[in-house]
């Protein structure tokens, strides 16, 4: 069983410094994927653009810049409006996102209530799965033993 944690929310799509349109987006989390964050933007069309990356980074896009390659994240005041602005790249162009700050920043509260920052880890059970993988099972008793009788000659051969 697992909790998601969504919001719909309007961001802008920066076209240019003077202009820039509303995208609906909704912004998902999941405790069964507690590492990432989900940004489907319906821009449209019949099939919302669907964008993935670290929780973490977002985290911390809301306080300071950070993020290299596909996905920047950095805090700016836009017209006395405190935004949160998401640089995105991909092979099908680049887009400059404009969210509002507070809506960001209360969602991932909610997030972080839900899988505290730190605890990610236990949410996977990664060492439970792996437990049970490399537990013995009664069969690996016939593996577990010498299959081979030792090569070592006894003394009464010669």
């Amino acid at each position: 069983m697992y909790t998601t944690v969504e919001r719909e929310l309007e961001l802008r799509l920066v076209l240019s410094p003077e202009r820039s349109i509303p995208v609906p987006a909704r912004l998902t989390y999941r405790s069964d994927d507690p590492y990432a964050v989900h940004i489907s933007f319906h821009i449209g069309s019949d099939h919302p653009v669907n964008w993935t990356f670290a929780r973490e980074l977002l985290v911390e896009g809301v306080f300071r810049p950070c993020g290299h390659g596909d996905v920047r994240v950095w805090p700016t005041k836009v017209e006395g409006r405190s935004v949160v602005l998401m640089a995105l790249s991909s092979p099908d162009g680049d887009a400059l996102l404009e969210a509002p700050a507070a809506q960001v920043s209360a969602w991932l509260e909610r997030t972080l209530r839900v899988v505290p920052p730190g605890s990610e880890a236990e949410r996977l059970g990664i060492d439970d799965g792996l437990a049970e993988l490399l537990a013995p099972l009664p069969a690996d008793d016939l593996y577990l033993r010498d299959p081979w009788a030792s090569d070592e000659s006894s003394s009464d051969e010669r």
